[in-house]
């Protein structure tokens, strides 16, 4: 079983920007019948991701990730997922020995961007770059998942 440990953080400046390179990101949700399984399709530039997410303990939580033909993300994007989409330009960034994944939202979450930082386990050092803000690893609105069903430009306050 594959385990997806990783922390979230807001973003204060954009010092990383001239350092990294994007890829647009459109992703979608399935209902599931709890509110704890997560299905994801992802398409991350001309490829596309079908992936199952299981309950986040700490900042972990089982990960299941599967490659699946455009066409057909395409299609579940547009007929299964709920709306709306979580658009994002993803920029990935390698910082020491880690990599960091900046994601910088449009569409009905534009205005916010998040870093994040998979690690090896949930004790393992991280040194903070100087752009990154406020951890919000334990906060649930800054989910994806959340995001597309409570968007940012709907917060009264962040």
């Amino acid at each position: 079983m594959a385990t997806e440990i990783e922390r979230k953080f807001l973003v204060k400046n954009d010092a990383w920007k001239k350092q990294a390179t994007g890829k647009l990101y459109r992703q979608g949700y399935i209902a599931t019948k709890d509110s704890i399984t997560t299905v994801r399709i992802r398409i991350a530039g001309e490829q596309a991701f079908m992936t199952i997410k299981g309950k986040t303990e700490g900042i972990g939580r089982a990960e299941f990730e599967y490659e699946i033909p455009l066409e057909d993300a395409q299609t579940m994007l547009d007929t299964l997922c709920d709306r709306p989409l979580v658009e994002k330009v993803r920029y990935k960034l390698q910082i020491d020995d880690l990599v960091w994944e900046i994601d910088e939202f449009l569409g009905e979450n534009e205005g916010l961007i998040m870093a994040e930082v998979e690690l090896k386990d949930e004790n393992q050092t991280v040194n903070l770059p100087d752009w990154v803000g406020d951890e919000v690893s334990h906060d649930a609105r800054y989910y994806n998942v959340n995001l597309a069903k409570n968007p940012y430009r709907n917060w009264k306050s962040t």
